[in-house]
């Protein structure tokens, strides 16, 4: 069953744009029919879904790349370091996030009910 860059935006949920930007960054590799169309069997969906939940966790483009080729397979010591690391950085980033909203939350208290 042939499925086009079309059927497989809708069935993954990814834009056609960004099945084209996968395939760029090497994230997935679709079949080509006769034609010279794409063609997604179902394990390179499967692969769409994995990236775009990796992607939508926030993890760079590059860190889900080296999560692909092995998805059964256990992650080596280096690449769960960089995901730590990565994690770590959400973290710090969050908690300054976290530091402005607080300083707009007492901004706004002062001016509402001024001393």
């Amino acid at each position: 069953m042939e499925v086009k860059i079309g059927r497989a935006a809708q069935v993954s949920g990814a834009s056609v744009r960004a099945l084209r930007y996968y395939e760029d960054e090497g994230l997935i590799t679709p079949g080509r029919l006769a034609n010279g169309y794409r063609d997604y069997c179902p394990s390179t969906i499967a692969t769409v879904l994995q990236v775009r939940a990796l992607l939508e966790a926030g993890l760079p483009v590059r860190l889900v790349r080296e999560a692909l080729p092995q998805p059964e397979a256990v992650p080596g010591d280096e690449f769960l370091d960089d995901v730590r690391r990565y994690r770590d950085r959400l973290d710090r980033h969050i908690a300054e996030l976290a530091a402005r909203r607080a300083a707009l939350d007492a901004y706004l208290r002062e001016v509402r009910d001024p001393a």
